[in-house]
């Protein structure tokens, strides 16, 4: 049995992050001097002092969260001779996450990465008006009545929901129309379900309202080279391990507006060999996640410099 890295996505950024990296590592400084670089922009400043307001935006926060995650990866690869082929059995990550697993994996460049990230971000924000579209979280919904709920709100209002994310056991995201959305709490309540609480998100991301933003990274994803991969990727739309750089292509316009598999995804884990899996930033997030889905996985996180230090020697 062998390790799984996965990698965060959208609500792990928070100002200051990467910053003990950088102050400890030059590996991680060159990360976010590349990120830098490849954006034009001053990223890691936003990332390390703010404002908040500007770090949160969809646009801003999904490369932040990548070049957080990757720059632990540089990390160990320099400073202990790390390499993913050798010390993991796959990768996986959460919606952008994804590509940071992919970026680790050796399929895209960082600078690649970065640009994606960044116009997945701005496609995303632009998708839909702002007011008309929403997301919730059903706590203490399975899968099943998630599914329910959502065919319920959108024929009731005849508009669009569906369910988002699949993270753990207990906990489902649903995405759509701002009418379904709103309908959600009413509904919750009449099939038991614990609680429906809309999220403070700018879009409804994976649901077919994502669809214009699909298009746009269906054009960006076609003008990148996919390199062989190091490890497999368990893909968020199919649960499933692939190595194929024009499945995975494909897979990422798929993601925009499909379901994030993930609680699907952690189960397939162990038949695939894994027995550990390696959060790289994200502040436990995912980790939290896996404890729920399958309890006998060991979990690491990586997120400070003495996290580091520790796992490498377990290496």
């Amino acid at each position: 049995m062998t390790r799984a890295f996965i990698f965060p996505g959208q609500g792990s950024q928070a100002v200051g992050m990467g910053k003990a990296l950088a102050d400890s590592f030059a590996a991680a400084r060159e990360i976010f001097q590349e990120v830098d670089d490849a954006l034009n922009q001053k990223l890691s400043r936003l990332m390390w002092e703010g404002p908040e307001s500007d770090l949160v935006l969809t646009e801003n926060a999904q490369p932040a969260i990548m070049a957080a995650s990757y720059a632990i990866i540089r990390v160990l690869e320099r400073e202990a001779g790390f390499a993913l082929g050798k010390h993991a059995r796959l990768v996986a990550g959460h919606s952008l996450g994804e590509y940071t697993a992919l970026c680790a994996a050796g399929a895209f460049s960082l600078a690649d990465t970065a640009r994606l990230l960044k116009a997945r971000g701005q496609a995303m924000q632009t998708a839909v008006p702002v007011g008309e579209g929403g997301m919730s979280a059903l706590l203490g919904a399975e899968i099943e009545q998630a599914e329910e709920l959502a065919k319920e709100c959108a024929a009731a209002t005849d508009g669009v929901c569906v369910v988002a994310n699949d993270n753990a056991p207990g906990q489902v995201v649903i995405s759509g129309t701002k009418a379904a959305i709103d309908r959600a709490p009413e509904v919750a309540k009449a099939k038991g379900i614990k609680r429906a609480m809309a999220l403070n998100v700018s879009a409804p991301f994976h649901c077919p309202l994502m669809q214009p933003a699909a298009d746009k990274m269906r054009e960006a994803l076609a003008a990148v080279t996919i390199r062989p991969l190091a490890v497999p990727l368990v893909a968020n739309v199919t649960a499933a391990e692939t190595s194929e750089p024009e499945t995975i292509r494909r897979l990422l316009v798929e993601q925009v507006t499909g379901r994030v598999r993930w609680r699907e995804s952690v189960l397939a884990f162990r038949g695939l060999g894994v027995g550990t899996t390696v959060e790289a930033g994200g502040a436990k997030v995912l980790t939290g996640m896996v404890k729920r889905t399958d309890k006998d996985l060991q979990t690491v996180t990586l997120d400070a410099p003495a996290d580091i230090e520790a796992f490498v020697r377990t290496l």
